[in-house]
């Protein structure tokens, strides 16, 4: 795969689990780039930790605010500004149906690590670790490997963001499942075959009797 369509057709699967009107909050970097992929007649609400609900476009003049990335935001039509308190009391009360994230590393069990990156200074742990137990569906959106090193893993080796909360994991290679018996494979990508994610995928896995590959249609909204 080339490596400009990584993202993209990450993003791209990521968008087809989304339903019209569900409230979506979205990590930095990667994520980002997922509503340029929903299906056609699904509109999702974005949601940012620091206190918009309905986000809209980025404006093409920034004012004073920022998603919870620090990038310049705005509030669609029907969208608001809250403070940060009501915002987190509706990520812990359940409100949020699904947040995306990237990883550093996710293991065999759903635990995620992504908040510290080794020799460098970060701020913190951020919002985070409340987003992957409050929202109702946890899907990390990343790439298979890192320079070659594996990224999911039998157990993580970075400090955790959480334990036992990621439902799906969506790379450029395929789709997992996560079980209580832990990884299943149930999407693949074409152009890997099961031997490539394998040896790309330190955690042990199963497949799918209903392992199907994975259809996805890179067609940019405007």
């Amino acid at each position: 795969m080339e490596r400009s369509m990584i993202k993209p057709y990450i993003a791209a699967r990521v968008a087809q689990e989304f339903r019209n009107g569900d409230v979506v909050n979205l990590g930095i970097g990667l994520p980002t780039l997922i509503p340029n992929y929903l299906p056609q007649g699904v509109q999702i609400v974005l949601q940012s930790e620091n206190g918009i609900v309905g986000m809209g476009k980025n404006p093409e003049d920034p004012i004073r605010v920022t998603d919870a990335g620090g990038m310049p935001a705005s509030a669609a039509s029907g969208g608001s500004y809250i403070d940060s308190a009501v915002s987190f009391g509706l990520i812990r009360g359940g409100h949020v149906d699904c947040t995306v994230l990237g990883a550093l590393e996710v293991d065999a069990r759903g635990s995620l690590a992504n908040w510290i990156i080794p020799g460098k200074k970060v701020p913190g742990m951020g919002g985070a670790m409340d987003l992957v137990v409050g929202a109702k569906k946890v899907i990390v959106a990343m790439e298979h490997t890192a320079r070659g090193k594996h990224k999911i893993l039998t157990a993580c080796t970075l400090p955790y963001t959480a334990v036992n909360c990621v439902n799906l994991i969506v790379t450029e290679m395929c789709v997992f499942q996560v079980t209580d018996e832990g990884l299943a494979l149930t999407e693949y990508n074409p152009e890997f075959t099961l031997e490539d994610i394998r040896a790309a995928t330190e955690a042990e896995f199963t497949v799918s009797n209903r392992l199907r590959p994975m259809e996805v249609k890179i067609a940019q909204v405007s």
